[in-house]
Formats: C-alpha cells, structure tokens, sequence
C-alpha cells in the first residue's frame, strides 16, 4: 500500500462556503502558488468537474496533467491521475468537517503522489508536505480573505 501524507487546518467559514472555493477550478491559479493553469476538459449532470487539466510547478514536481474527480457528497471530492507526462500516480482528497457548530470547518488534505522517475520516499514526501501545506494556507486565505483575496 502506497504511504500519503496528509494535513488539517481550520477555516473560518461554513463547510459550504470552503466547498464553493475548492471547485472552483479556473480560478487556482489565483491562489493555490502551484497551479499554474486549470481547466475543466468535462463536468457532471450537476455542473461540477468530473476532469481538470492543470500546470503545475511544485519545485521538484513540474508537470501537465488530468485530475478524474469525484464529488462524493458536499464535504467531501477525492481525485484521482488519468494522464501525466512525470506522474505514475497522483490520488488526493479534501475532507470538509464542520466545527464551531458548523461557522467554522476542519479542512484535510490528504496526498499521495509516484513519480515515474527515481525519487527517494523522503524527498517525495517533502514534496507532498510542501503541495498539501501550501495547497492548505491559501485556501484558508482565499476562503477567509473573500473573492478577492491573493
């Protein structure tokens, strides 16, 4: 079974309203640092994204790739790898739980990416800390900053 990393941070704001910004894919690159590029190639009966394409540059990790989502109720998407040029595999989820009597919500990402070429599992998971911690802070600062936020 493949290791993941995965990390938690709380947000101050509704389940619903962290929801809203996660899959709102055009708008990453505005706050997610890695992203450099997002576009939704196909979406669901319900308008959400069911494949994304996304540039990314996480510093040892640059690549192109195709993201299959799965919404799996309205706290939860998991994601998947359909095609990479430098990923073998690339599966991840956020996990929205209300706290605070639902004005606030626990937010967990959790990660696990292989690369096609030779990488040490440290190195790897340091990638993978560095994606999920960013990925985490801005969206904290996105959702409680407002549209407008970096």
């Amino acid at each position: 079974m493949a290791e993941h990393t995965r990390s938690s941070i709380t947000i101050e704001a509704t389940p619903a309203e962290v929801m809203a910004v996660i899959s709102d894919f055009d708008r990453y690159p505005e706050w997610t640092g890695e992203v450099k590029e997002a576009e939704v190639l196909a979406r669901d009966e319900r308008g959400r994204a069911e494949q994304v394409r996304l540039l990314l540059d996480a510093g040892a990790i640059k690549d192109e790739h195709t993201l299959a989502y799965r919404w799996e109720d309205a706290d939860a998407v998991s994601w998947s790898l359909v095609r990479s040029r430098m990923l073998r595999s690339l599966d991840g989820s956020y996990r929205l739980a209300p706290v605070a009597g639902g004005k606030h919500t626990e937010v967990t990402y959790q990660l696990t990416v292989d690369v096609k070429i030779p990488m040490l599992g440290s190195i790897k998971r340091k990638a993978e800390k560095v994606i999920i911690d960013r990925a985490l802070a801005g969206l904290k600062t996105r959702v409680e900053g407002g549209a407008g936020a970096p």
